[in-house]
């Protein structure tokens, strides 16, 4: 295979800003399967801590594979001839809730590049629009 941190670096970032609408995460609760009250009854969410209905965590953390993919695509672009698929997402926190109309940035940092095991290591965070962290993650690109 191809050397691919030739065309991928260290420190290197992907961001990616959208808007989580109440249909998105009604829509996910009926793709997933997970109809949890905290997630579809606004009625028994506004019981809870939260108020209200929040979304899933893997609905969120969805947005950081936007940039995983921003990231792949940009090293591919650049001559890679192996392709990363994921091998995986490690040490995942849902550190802040996350309610439908929140603005989120998702942001991948390439942290680490092992050119004998063809994988790479990145931080994904996701921060809401008052910059407070809702999702903290480590993802493993495999490059084959």
């Amino acid at each position: 295979m191809s050397d691919f941190s030739t065309h991928l670096a260290v420190g290197e970032t992907a961001e990616f800003t959208k808007t989580i609408t109440a249909a998105e995460i009604a829509t996910f609760s009926e793709i997933s399967g997970d109809r949890d009250p905290i997630h579809t009854d606004e009625e028994y969410a506004k019981t809870t801590a939260f108020g209200r209905v929040i979304a899933h965590g893997a609905l969120v953390m969805g947005l950081l594979s936007t940039t995983a993919s921003m990231i792949a695509k940009r090293s591919m672009e650049r001559g890679a001839q192996g392709r990363p698929v994921s091998a995986g997402y490690d040490r995942i926190r849902f550190t802040y809730p996350v309610f439908a109309g929140d603005t989120l940035t998702a942001t991948y940092t390439i942290e680490s590049i092992d050119e004998k095991t063809h994988r790479s290591r990145a931080k994904g965070e996701i921060k809401n629009a008052d910059g407070i962290t809702c999702v903290v993650v480590t993802h493993i690109f495999a490059w084959v």
